[in-house]
């Protein structure tokens, strides 16, 4: 099968997009449960020229929950805004109830149809790929043989519409990074890559392990990784890590995707977004 027809910008800037999962608190949209009312607010059509303005950066990552409607005529409406502002929808992270490993066949199919769905919502607002969550399952551990043969139903759908399916390391059961890496080179398919993010794997406390991580996720990687200088686990606790050494690790890949800011920590996401594109646009120089 012939790999995705994507054209990347190669200017730095143009790489950048900004993800709306740090604004949660802002957006206004039904499926979001993190909307902070004592802050003002704003819709996913807002988002875009917000991004525009606030950062100057023409590319956006929204979330699932922060779309209002799956309405055509909704999808039609945002990718209209899209088109007015110059703005393109690089990515889009969907959640999932069901998982791709599930021992129950039932499960995995309902994991798929909920994941085909936005690749359908990804075609219909002009965005190249959507990052697929790997749900716990309650009655397995992960399972790379159930995920990749469920997983490269999903890529043989998308590659009809020509949508790329990522896979993060976000969870540190169902996500381990060794776990996706597995996956998606059992499933060996150009449709179904990996999505490196700078700092999840931080979250074990061992900075060696979020690096290797890195390293390999990012050899499996190629529309879209997400970048921040660190996490906070669920207890407030933060880790950091070297952002200089993650961009080496990307470019020692020859990675040519989008890098996306995702300010992950409690306070104002403004100020650390603003700082982290200019140490993209720094370290992609």
């Amino acid at each position: 099968m012939p790999p995705p027809n994507i054209a990347f910008p190669t200017e730095p800037r143009d790489r950048i997009a900004v993800a709306s999962y740090p604004f949660r608190a802002y957006i206004n949209a039904p499926n979001n449960h993190d909307r902070d009312a004592n802050l003002p607010g704003m819709t996913l059509s807002d988002f875009p020229a917000h991004v525009v303005e606030k950062f100057g950066v023409h590319n956006i990552e929204p979330l699932d929950d922060h779309f209002p409607s799956l309405e055509p005529a909704d999808l039609d409406a945002f990718r209209s805004v899209l088109e007015k502002t110059g703005v393109r929808a690089v990515n889009i992270p969907i959640g999932n109830d069901h998982s791709f490993y599930d021992a129950d066949p039932a499960a995995r199919r309902a994991a798929i149809d909920y994941a085909r769905q936005w690749v359908d919502v990804a075609v219909r607002i002009g965005a190249p790929g959507i990052r697929a969550h790997v749900r716990r399952a309650e009655n397995s551990a992960p399972n790379v043989d159930r995920a990749a043969i469920t997983l490269r139903h999903l890529a043989d759908y998308a590659a009809e519409k020509n949508v790329v399916v990522t896979l993060e390391n976000d969870d540190l059961v169902s996500e381990d990074a060794g776990f996706i890496v597995q996956t998606v080179v059992a499933v060996n398919h150009p449709y179904l890559r990996a999505l490196p993010d700078f700092a999840n794997s931080m979250l074990t406390g061992n900075a060696d392990f979020n690096y290797q991580s890195l390293k390999h996720m990012f050899l499996h990687a190629y529309n879209i990784c997400h970048v921040k200088a660190g996490e906070t686990d669920e207890h407030g606790k933060p880790f950091t890590i070297d952002i200089q050494k993650s961009f080496d690790i990307l470019k020692s890949a020859n990675y040519r995707g989008y890098c996306s800011m995702e300010y992950d920590a409690p306070g104002d996401p403004y100020p650390p977004t603003t700082q982290l594109i200019e140490q993209t646009l720094k370290y992609l120089a």
